[in-house]
């Protein structure tokens, strides 16, 4: 079956795949062994040698809700991904969009676009959301995941702490928040986190990012009554995997944040097999990142994840291993996926939020049945 826009909003999971074009600088003569077939299908061809030392070229398939070619542009991205996904954010849930792959397979680009080039999904996101509603208000937070600490982006790469409340909500204490007014406002904020944000350069990528980035924007709008929802959009852009050659000529920090990022993505990788073979206990407490990315598996929120693939044969190891953790990502649809599925939700008897099946609300002290009216509570001291 073939996914567009339309049905992206109805499930819970959505994966695609998006193939870079070749860097002229330093890939013209370099072999291609990916090719996108229709919009849902890769293949990459691998070349191997047989036991008798025959050279044979092996191929390789994968489908997924999407594929991008290297012609796809961010703007088609995001109308197909990520604009799905709004409606969701403005009714007071959450979504969340992650870009993952190796280093240089062009994720930033993708997530943050190139100034005075085109604009990345940050940008088509905000332009959208203040576009559609007048009541519409947007404040954001950038932090990275460095290692194992947090840091502040918008506030000088100040370290903040990760905490859990009794219902497993993760909160980021001490980061701070800005308002965004537009997108000017939005590229400001990130050029200065950008500037603070942990990169270096590697035998792949001239400029590699040494952190996992992760925007938070939330959506307020005002409702009926006065009420206001509160919606969450968060994008995530991941470090990218690297292998020792790839840092081998670097300094002892490079190589240690390289260890780092690896050792985070193979967390993740883990919660992702676990999931995939429906094991009670999935190991999201393994580091910062998963228990960050929690909610994008098990939680409400709908997800969107791009895998990104470089098209060069010296990057086919890495392209086939990003397409098979995308490909188990894939398989988590089904029923019994630890609640993937999302219910029709029921309103708070007394705000109107929707509240779905099987979220603890309701405080037994006080009988109050959502987080918005615990809240208000406490601001009152009621």
């Amino acid at each position: 079956m073939v996914l567009g826009p339309r049905d992206v909003s109805v499930r819970s999971i959505v994966v695609a795949v998006r193939k870079r074009p070749k860097l002229v600088s330093k890939e013209a003569d370099e072999n291609d062994v990916v090719r996108c077939e229709a919009a849902t299908t890769v293949v990459v061809y691998e070349p191997k040698t047989k036991v008798d030392l025959t050279p044979v070229i092996e191929p390789s398939i994968y489908s997924f809700d999407h594929v991008f070619d290297e012609t796809v542009g961010n703007a088609e991205v995001y109308e197909t991904c990520c604009r799905p996904l709004l409606q969701d954010v403005k009714d007071g849930r959450g979504a969340v969009v992650f870009a993952f792959g190796q280093t240089g397979s062009g994720k930033t680009y993708t997530m943050l676009g190139r100034v005075g080039e085109c604009q990345g999904l940050y940008g088509f996101i905000v332009r959208e959301l203040l576009a559609t509603d007048a009541s519409c208000t947007l404040s954001a937070s950038f932090y990275e995941v460095y290692g194992v600490k947090l840091f502040d982006l918008l506030n000088g790469r100040a370290e903040v702490k990760m905490l859990q409340d009794e219902l497993c909500n993760l909160h980021i204490v001490g980061l701070s928040e800005r308002d965004i007014a537009g997108e000017h406002e939005l590229n400001e904020l990130m050029s200065e986190g950008q500037l603070l944000r942990a990169s270096g350069t590697t035998h792949a990528n001239d400029r590699s990012s040494r952190s996992h980035a992760v925007l938070e924007i939330k959506v307020r709008l005002r409702q009926r009554e006065g009420i206001s929802s509160c919606g969450r959009m968060t994008l995530v852009d991941l470090a990218g995997s690297e292998r020792a050659a790839d840092t081998a000529d670097t300094d002892i920090k490079m190589r240690r944040e390289g260890a780092e990022i690896n050792k985070s993505l193979l967390a993740l990788k883990e919660c992702i097999r676990a999931m995939s073979m429906r094991k009670r206990h999935i190991p999201f407490r393994a580091s910062k990142l998963t228990q960050i990315l929690r909610e994008s598996f098990v939680g409400q929120s709908k997800t969107c994840v791009i895998a990104n693939i470089s098209p060069c044969q010296r990057h086919c190891e890495d392209t086939l291993n990003t397409l098979r953790y995308a490909h188990r990502i894939k398989e988590l649809k089904g029923p019994t996926s630890g609640g993937l599925e999302r219910t029709a939700p029921r309103p708070c008897q007394n705000c109107g939020l929707p509240i779905f099946a099987g979220d603890k609300h309701v405080c037994a002290r006080t009988s109050v049945e959502c987080p918005h009216c615990r809240q208000e509570m406490a601001k009152t001291g009621t």
